[in-house]
C-alpha cells in the first residue's frame, strides 16, 4: 500500500511538472513570440496613414522612430532596390563600417520578398527555423525625398529565444530538484499514512486471532484515529461478546446440569424404589415432569429471543384490549405464584384499553416480567400489575418488593444472560427473559425500563393508544 500510495503521489508530481513544462513551451513561449509581433503592428499602426501621404525626408524623427518600432533594425530602400539607410534599435549604422549588419539585407534581398519590394507592395512575414519563428519582418511602400521608396522593419527573436533557453536551463534544475523533494516527501507521507493503517491491521489480525486486548495504541484526531477508536471499541465489544459466551456457556449448562440430575436421579428412584408407592411415586414423577417443563421452557426462551435477533418472526398486529391479555397471563401465573409463596394482584382498570399489537409475542413479555417478578422476591411478598392510561399510551407496571437495582445494572438487565445480583434471586429463569422483553417491546415500538424507590422494584412498558 505504502509503494502505491507513493507512486500515486509521483504520479501527482510528474503531471504537475509535465503541465508546467507544457504551459513553459507550448503557451508562455509563443506567447512571447505573438507579444513582439503585435508590438511591432501596434507601434506603425499610428504613422501609417502618415507614411501613406508624407516624405520621410521632411520628418527628421520619422526614421528614428521606425527604427525603434521595429525593435531591430529598419531598412530604407530606393526606388532601384538598393540599401540607403539602415537603422538597428533606432540609431543610425555606417553601412561601410559595419559591413556585418548588411547580411540581413543580403538575406532579404535573396528571398522571394525582394520581388515585393520592387514592386512596392507591402508583407508581413514570421521567419521561421524548425518549429521556432526566428524573426519577423513587415515591409511598406514610402516616399523618401519625393521619391518612391520602402522600409523593411526586421525584428529578431534570437536573443529572446536566448533568455528562453536559459529559462529552460533553470527550469530543468527546478524539475529536478522538484521531483527529489516530491519523491522524498511522498515517500515521508506514505510512511506516515500506512504506519498507523498497518498498525491496526495488525490489531484486527489479533483480534481474529483471539487476542481480545489487542488495541492499535496510538490517538490520533483524524479520521484513521477514528478507526483507530473503533477498532478498540471492536476489541472491547468482542471481549464482552467472549465474557458472554463463556457465560451462556456457564449458565446454559448449570441450568440442564440441575434439572438433568434431578429427573435422572428421581426416574431411578421411581425404578428401584417407590415404584411400588403409588403416592411416593406420584410425587416423583411429578417432579420429574416439572424439570422436564423448566427444561423445555429454557428451551423455547433461548429459541424464541434466536428467532426475534435474527429477524425471522414476524408480528402479526391486530386490535386488542391490553387489560384482557394481562389478566389471562396473570391467572395462567397465579399458581406458579401461590407455589412459591408469593400474592399476585392484577389491578384492573374498569374500562377498556385498545392497542395494535400481537397478542401472543405481548403476552410472552408480560409471562417473562412476572417471572422475573417471582424469582426476585422473597417469600410472602406481593407481584402488583397496573395499567395506567397516560397522554402517550398506556403503562403497565409490574412492581414487586425487594432491594434496589444498581444503577450500574439497570441497563445491563436487558442484554442476553445477564442477571442484577439483587434481592436473592431464585434463579429459576434463563437469562434472556428480559432480552426477550425488550426485542419485542422495541418491535412494537413502546418505551421500557425499571425504576427503583422506596423498597420496591417496577418494570414498566409504555403501548401507544389504538
Amino acid at each position: 500500500m505504502a509503494v502505491q500510495l507513493w507512486c500515486s503521489m509521483m504520479l501527482l508530481a510528474l503531471i504537475t511538472i509535465t503541465f508546467m513544462w507544457g504551459f513553459q513551451i507550448y503557451f508562455m513561449e509563443q506567447n512571447y513570440i505573438n507579444s513582439n509581433i503585435r508590438e511591432v503592428q501596434e507601434q506603425l499602426t499610428p504613422v501609417l496613414s502618415e507614411l501613406a501621404v508624407a516624405d520621410l525626408a521632411g520628418n527628421g524623427q520619422m526614421l528614428s522612430y521606425l527604427g525603434s518600432a521595429s525593435g531591430g533594425k529598419m531598412m530604407l530602400i530606393d526606388q532601384k532596390g538598393q540599401l540607403i539607410a539602415l537603422y538597428s534599435y533606432g540609431y543610425p549604422i555606417d553601412l561601410e563600417e559595419n559591413r556585418v549588419e548588411l547580411q540581413i539585407w543580403e538575406q532579404i534581398m535573396a528571398s522571394d520578398e525582394y520581388q515585393k519590394v520592387l514592386d512596392r507592395v507591402p508583407y508581413s512575414k514570421e521567419i521561421r527555423e524548425g518549429s521556432r519563428i526566428s524573426s519577423y519582418q513587415t515591409g511598406i511602400p514610402v516616399t523618401y525625398r519625393s521619391r518612391e521608396a520602402y522600409v523593411i522593419l526586421y525584428r529578431s527573436f534570437q536573443e529572446l529565444y536566448k533568455v528562453l533557453d536559459m529559462n529552460r536551463q533553470q527550469l530543468i534544475s527546478l524539475t529536478v530538484l522538484l521531483t527529489i523533494a516530491a519523491s522524498l516527501l511522498a515517500a515521508f507521507l506514505a510512511r506516515r499514512f500506512t504506519r498507523p493503517i498497518l498498525t491496526i491491521k495488525k490489531t484486527v489480525d489479533r483480534l481474529a486471532g483471539g487476542e481480545l486486548t489487542a488495541t492499535p495504541g496510538f490517538i490520533r484526531s483524524d479520521e484513521i484515529g477514528q478507526l483507530a477508536s473503533s477498532v478498540e471499541e471492536l476489541g472491547c465489544a468482542l471481549q464482552r461478546v467472549d465474557v458472554l459466551r463463556k457465560e451462556i456457556i456457564a449458565n446454559v449448562s448449570h441450568e440442564l446440569r440441575s434439572p438433568l440430575s434431578l429427573i435422572g436421579g428421581y426416574a431411578e428412584m421411581v425404578r428401584d424404589i417407590t415404584w411400588s408407592d403409588p403416592g411416593q411415586r406420584s410425587e416423583n414423577l411429578d417432579l420429574i415432569i416439572s424439570e422436564t417443563r423448566r427444561m423445555s421452557e429454557m428451551v423455547d426462551d433461548i429459541m424464541d429471543y434466536s428467532q426475534l435477533q435474527s429477524g425471522y418472526l414476524q408480528l402479526n398486529m391486530d386490535s386488542y384490549d391490553l387489560c384482557e391479555i394481562i389478566e389471562s397471563e396473570t391467572l395462567r401465573y397465579e399458581p406458579i405464584a401461590r407455589k412459591n409463596h408469593l400474592t399476585l394482584q392484577f389491578m384492573k382498570p374498569p374500562k377498556e384499553y385498545m392497542i395494535q399489537a400481537d397478542a401472543l409475542k405481548l403476552t410472552q413479555v408480560i409471562r417473562n416480567l412476572l417471572n422475573n417478578a417471582v424469582n426476585h422476591t422473597q417469600d410472602g411478598g406481593r407481584i402488583t400489575i397496573s395499567v395506567t392510561e397516560t397522554s402517550d399510551g398506556f403503562r403497565v407496571s409490574v412492581i414487586n418488593p425487594g432491594a434496589p437495582i444498581p444503577d450500574e445494572d439497570r441497563d445491563l438487565i436487558w442484554e442476553r444472560y445477564q442477571r442484577s445480583q439483587h434481592q436473592g434471586a431464585r434463579r429459576q429463569d434463563t437469562g434472556i427473559g428480559l432480552s426477550i422483553v425488550s426485542t419485542i417491546l422495541k418491535a412494537h415500538g413502546a418505551s421500557y425500563g425499571v425504576d427503583c424507590a422506596s423498597g420496591m422494584t417496577c418494570f414498566w412498558f409504555l403501548l401507544r393508544k389504538q
